[in-house]
């Protein structure tokens, strides 16, 4: 927290700040800017329909697995460390991106992106709780933070129509090493050191590697399924074991003196609570863009171009809806920002089903986006104040990957389930069926999967019931290795 950094003024916090929401608007950036490049890159490596997913896919699978270590790798080797290393990795990643002239070296530099992002979230997001008091001031620094990830995501979209158009797919991969590079530099200049610890804790190897192969290969099975089929060898096989690393995991944290997550953690209640909510919200609110991508370019066969501007208006809503969030936990509880927000949400969502249709035009969906817009930035923040509530300044990044863990599961798990409802009418489709009548059983089939995705979001209200009513009390210091778990506070007088 901001009380425990000597020397560190107003001034070098904001700047902190600044730098630490530029580091979630590149990684927001990125989602969008490589997806509307996607089939330039595939004309361009020869990638058939089937392997050019992976240019997605290896990122947000090697993401999802690495989330929880780099969490705990923030708290044990240092923040700003971590910080640094992560946009170090996707500086270099993005750059090997850009040369490639394959489809497996793109999709090796997309898994090692995947890895910087997964030690970069859970970093940045450690940094901002621990610099930044539990309350107000926390508050709004989450309200900026998430801001400029919704910034982001109408900027990926913006830029990669536009440098896609102007000088090619390989653009949207240089464009993240400067940015990176430059946001690296300056942090070790303006964020404040990592702490000197007295005492060296072990770090946890066994549940490291059984964490992320599990998880790794959970995701996997998420992201294949859908295309190869759910009784594919790959996709069983990678089920069995990701269900057999992860009981391992389990069986090691429990055991464990130093464990990688320590199990302890699940007693409290908010940040439960705050995974079963960003497991929901990227599983429904999460899964929109997605859905919105196919409207306007299959559909109404937008360009990269004009697709990017069409998102415009829900990406201003949720940058929008971020502050509002901020400004309601504060002067009201987290518990009422999120059933707020999660109420929003939903009218705003099914409000956005009217516009999902073969002669509709972009003003009949603008006012569901609105809507839906606000109620998701609300939510965003009101989950990450919840996510962090009552957690020791060092376990702030293990919660955090604990919390983003969840939330890029959450994401794989819904798009896979919506997706395969929304295409389900597509089979019984004769072949060589006209044009407008396949827009018309997608369109048919993604109103079904948005309205799933609202009775969802409703879904995550009643979960949010469960958060305390009141503010969480200040979080316990962790215990030392070999201190029980439920060993009394050490009391210091004077």
């Amino acid at each position: 927290m901001s009380a425990s950094l000597p020397g560190a003024g107003r001034r070098r916090l904001g700047w902190s700040l600044a730098l630490l929401a530029l580091a979630q608007l590149i990684t927001a950036l990125d989602l969008n800017i490589v997806f509307v490049a996607l089939p330039e890159i595939g004309a361009g490596l020869g990638f058939s329909e089937q392997s050019l997913q992976w240019v997605v896919s290896a990122y947000t699978v090697f993401c999802g697995g690495f989330l929880l270590l780099g969490g705990r790798a923030a708290d044990l080797l240092g923040r700003r460390r971590m910080f640094v290393f992560a946009l170090l990795l996707y500086a270099v990643s993005s750059l090997v991106g850009g040369l490639a002239w394959t489809p497996m070296l793109i999709v090796v530099a997309r898994a090692v992106q995947g890895i910087g992002g997964a030690l970069l979230f859970p970093a940045t997001l450690s940094l901002v709780n621990t610099l930044f008091e539990e309350g107000p001031r926390r508050n709004r620094a989450l309200a900026v933070w998430g801001g400029a990830g919704a910034s982001g995501l109408t900027l990926g979209s913006l830029l990669g129509g536009l440098l896609t158009a102007s000088f090619g797919w390989a653009a949207v991969f240089y464009v993240n090493v400067p940015l990176a590079g430059i946001v690296a530099l300056a942090a070790l200049a303006v964020i404040p050191r990592d702490e000197r610890r007295e005492q060296r804790r072990g770090f946890d190897l066994p549940g490291a590697i059984t964490v992320s192969g599990g998880v790794t290969l959970l995701v996997y099975v998420l992201v294949q399924g859908p295309e190869s089929g759910w009784t594919a060898t790959d996709v069983v096989v990678s089920a069995v074991l990701s269900v057999v690393l992860l009981v391992a995991f389990a069986v090691i944290e429990a055991r464990s003196k130093d464990p990688l997550m320590p199990l302890r953690l699940f007693r409290n209640r908010s940040l439960v609570a705050a995974m079963t909510i960003t497991f929901l919200y990227m599983g429904t609110f999460g899964a929109l863009p997605y859905f919105l991508t196919v409207l306007f370019q299959n559909v109404h066969h937008y360009s990269a171009l004009t697709t990017g501007l069409a998102f415009l208006v829900p990406s201003l809503s949720i940058a929008a809806g971020t502050q509002i969030g901020e400004r309601m936990a504060t002067r009201m509880t987290t518990r009422t920002t999120l059933l707020v927000g999660h109420a929003v949400g939903v009218v705003g969502t099914v409000v956005m089903v009217f516009g999902f249709a073969v002669g509709s035009s972009y003003l009949a969906i603008v006012p569901g986006l609105v809507v839906s817009g606000v109620g998701q930035g609300v939510t965003w923040t009101g989950m990450w104040i919840a996510a962090a509530a009552g957690v020791a300044p060092e376990e702030q990044g293990v919660a955090s990957g604990m919390a983003s863990t969840t939330q890029n599961v959450g994401n794989a798990i819904g798009i896979a389930v919506l997706v395969a409802i929304a295409n389900s009418g597509l089979a019984d489709l004769a072949p060589g069926a006209a044009g407008e009548q396949v827009a018309g059983v997608m369109t048919d089939g993604m109103r079904v999967a948005v309205l799933l995705a609202a009775a969802g979001m409703v879904l995550g209200l009643l979960v949010t019931l469960a958060l305390p009513r009141a503010a969480a009390s200040a979080p316990r210091p962790a215990p030392e290795p070999g201190q029980p778990a439920d060993a009394p506070p050490v009391e210091v007088t004077a």
